[in-house]
């Protein structure tokens, strides 16, 4: 497959299906999402969160205003995340966006992803 030069709806949420079904292989940040949202990604939270993640990358990268959420709260009641599980978060994050992306087309991305996983782990007081 080649890699795409630039991060669009579609291949956003391609993106987002392949992180997430990463994730849950991952024996460090994928038990954090079984517990709430169980294994299997075709089940109705599961088709919630990928929505709203959607929605969230979309915003956040192609600016398009399509979420109006908080993502913080969310991990604010998450017993035993550490700052290693962002860490693990954001390696895989950045693993997916290098197979599937070129490097000019992810480096905003990696960015963002960086900031928002050092800011939950500030707040979190990790």
């Amino acid at each position: 497959m080649s890699k795409y030069t630039q991060i669009t709806k579609e291949n956003l949420k391609e993106f987002v299906n392949k992180f997430y079904t990463t994730i849950l292989k991952d024996n460090v940040v994928g038990p954090f999402f079984i517990e709430r949202l169980g294994d299997d990604m075709s089940n109705e939270k599961w088709t919630e969160h990928l929505n709203t993640l959607n929605e969230f990358w979309s915003s956040m990268i192609l600016r398009d205003g399509s979420y109006y959420g908080a993502p913080f709260p969310p991990h604010a009641t998450m017993q035993g995340l550490k700052r290693e599980t962002f860490y693990s978060w954001l390696t895989i994050f950045n693993d997916v966006l290098d197979e599937m992306y070129e490097p000019t087309a992810s480096m905003q991305m990696k960015d963002v992803g960086s900031t928002i996983a050092n800011n939950f782990i500030n707040r979190l007081g990790l």
